[in-house]
């Protein structure tokens, strides 16, 4: 797979919206603490759009803005606002041979999930599930609420391996034996709406690790979709599995257990380890980045570990 650049002191970084209109100051705030990590946001022509409907600018707008951040050759990165719906719509009119001849790295989650596939599976670029500027940088104080810095400088500014466990929230759900794989995945919803269509989820080759995470998803809905995932044979060959964190699927502890209890429910004749609790995504603690399409290793005995083997960056 293609490996962008990494991020230095004073990158040119594009804010863009792909996907649904965020607030303008949320946008605004966030951009002032990513700045004061050392880089230059450049905020982008269809980011703060309005419409139509709950769209951040039309498709052509929006494809405009993908196109052109990676082609600018001042931009070193692309970060997205926030999530929401709308990047499915932009599939059909992204031109691959352009992002091919000009990889960057790409950062955002949930509804980007659709993006990221596309990315991987179209352009063979490595790309990132991390933290975006509305839900994340914009939140309390950026590093100690919104953004988990460990993981995002590592994951796009350096080319060594690390790890994240306990401190992001990692548990073992299912002990099992410490297995390796491809990093795959994303918010679990985008990537079972994807399959019957041209850009469906195709795991990499060789051994999978699996992550997957949620917002408002209720257990049933949790087993629903995992099991969608299993009769489309996408668990064939996944060696282990890390759940995000569920404070924002569940309303009260009762409902944390019993998604728990669906999963192992769900997962009983699949046999590797399973973590869960990982702070990457829709969460409202720092969030973690995740390099996908990397080699990792799940560790899952008394404590739960995922060491990030190689780097997505040069």
């Amino acid at each position: 797979m293609i490996r962008p650049a990494r991020l230095k002191p004073g990158a040119r970084v594009a804010i863009v919206s792909p996907a649904s209109t965020p607030k303008e100051a949320l946008v605004r705030r966030g951009m002032e603490r990513f700045a004061s990590l050392g880089y230059q946001p450049v905020l982008f022509p269809s980011a703060l759009a309005s419409g139509p409907l709950y769209y951040a600018g039309d498709v052509a707008a929006r494809v405009k803005d993908l196109h052109d951040a990676f082609r600018d050759p001042s931009i070193d990165a692309i970060l997205c606002t926030r999530g929401g719906w709308g990047t499915a719509e932009l599939l059909p009119h992204l031109d691959a041979d352009l992002i091919k001849a000009n990889p960057k790295p790409f950062i955002g989650f949930s509804d980007h999930t659709t993006l990221h596939l596309w990315f991987a599976q179209t352009c063979g670029l490595h790309t990132f599930y991390g933290p975006m500027i509305s839900p994340d940088f914009a939140r309390g104080d950026v590093l100690a609420d919104g953004v988990d810095l460990h993981s995002w400088r590592h994951a796009l500014e350096q080319a060594e391996s690390w790890e994240v466990d306990a401190k992001q929230g990692m548990r073992v759900l299912r002990s099992g034996n410490t297995v390796e794989g491809t990093l795959y995945g994303g918010c679990l919803a985008l990537l079972t709406e994807s399959l019957g269509t041209p850009w469906a989820m195709q795991m990499p080759a060789g051994d999978i690790i699996l992550f997957v995470e949620e917002v408002g998803t209720h257990p049933y809905q949790w087993d629903r979709m995992m099991l969608h995932l299993q009769y489309a044979g996408l668990l064939d060959r996944v060696k282990g599995i890390v759940f995000g964190n569920m404070a924002q699927c569940a309303e009260d502890a009762g409902e944390a257990a019993l998604i728990e209890k669906a999963l192992l429910h769900n997962l009983r004749n699949w046999s590797g380890p399973i973590a869960i609790g990982l702070q990457c995504g829709h969460v409202n603690m720092p969030n973690v980045t995740l390099p996908l399409g990397v080699k990792a290793r799940l560790t899952c005995a008394n404590a739960a570990e995922l060491q990030i083997l190689e780097a997505a960056v040069e």
